[in-house]
């Protein structure tokens, strides 16, 4: 089973890499950086969503998001998160302790240079290029969660979570595109919740609330389907747990799109 060749994997988050400049902004130890960047990678998501074997158009944000967070609004006036600390560039970690030292204007700005606005640029041009050559697109925001919330969620860390969350955008994820994604990953056997513990789908900034040909739907995994949360070492199953993900994913696309 293969996506679509107008079906996008957006894989913002999975990426441990900390750029040495960037490193020398951090406050915490070697240590300290290990264990957030544990708890805030969405790790091994490229491979669990998209096949080796396959050509699906994958879209990846190559550094961690400890560095910047392309899932964020550019503008901290628009983006919830930056009241924790937490926006494109974030300022705080998972325990809403400081991360990285004061940063001038500038220095945001370059990062956002560096990295946020070339990202999107990525994927303003794979849907582009879906939209020229199909005539529609959709956008997967490809996630992983932890078993349990972390501080900065603002949830209570002791309510149980599903296996799968299904996230949607009220003008890019129909009713039909949600309930194909929630069914499949239902029949597959997971437990599924809708916009819990976490909402949205991203879609490029041009086509937001604007284009209707673009399809957009955030799969999120629970981290304890697939590895071992304390040091993110893989499961033994992991392969199969993989396989399974994308074939529900590919069976969702397919009920939906016929």
């Amino acid at each position: 089973m293969t996506y679509p060749a107008w079906v996008i994997l957006h894989v913002p988050h999975d990426s441990t890499a900390v750029p040495a400049d960037v490193r020398a902004q951090f406050l915490l130890d070697e240590a300290e950086l290990g264990r957030e960047l544990d708890r805030m990678t969405d790790h091994r998501t490229l491979a669990i969503f998209a096949d080796p074997s396959s050509e699906a158009v994958v879209v990846r944000s190559p550094v961690s998001r400890l560095v910047v967070d392309v899932e964020r609004f550019p503008d901290d006036a628009g983006e919830p998160m930056a009241a924790r600390g937490m926006g494109a560039v974030y300022a705080a970690t998972s325990q809403l302790t400081p991360l990285r030292r004061r940063l001038s204007a500038g220095e945001r700005e370059a990062l956002m240079q560096a990295y946020y606005l070339p990202h999107h640029a990525r994927l303003e041009a794979a849907v582009a290029t879906a939209i020229e050559r199909h005539g529609r697109c959709l956008v997967i925001d490809c996630h992983s969660f932890p078993s349990a919330a972390l501080p900065y969620e603002m949830a209570d860390s002791s309510n149980a979570r599903p296996d799968i969350c299904i996230g949607t955008d009220d003008f890019h994820t129909s009713d039909e595109l949600a309930g194909a994604f929630t069914a499949a990953f239902r029949r597959a056997g997971w437990r599924v919740s809708l916009n819990e513990p976490f909402a949205g789908a991203l879609v490029p900034g041009s086509r937001y609330r604007r284009d209707a040909r673009v399809g957009a739907v955030m799969a999120e995994v629970n981290r304890r389907l697939y590895l071992r949360e304390v040091d993110a070492t893989p499961s033994a199953d992991f392969e199969h747990v993989a396989r399974r993900i994308r074939e529900s994913c590919v069976e969702a696309i397919a009920s939906w799109s016929s």
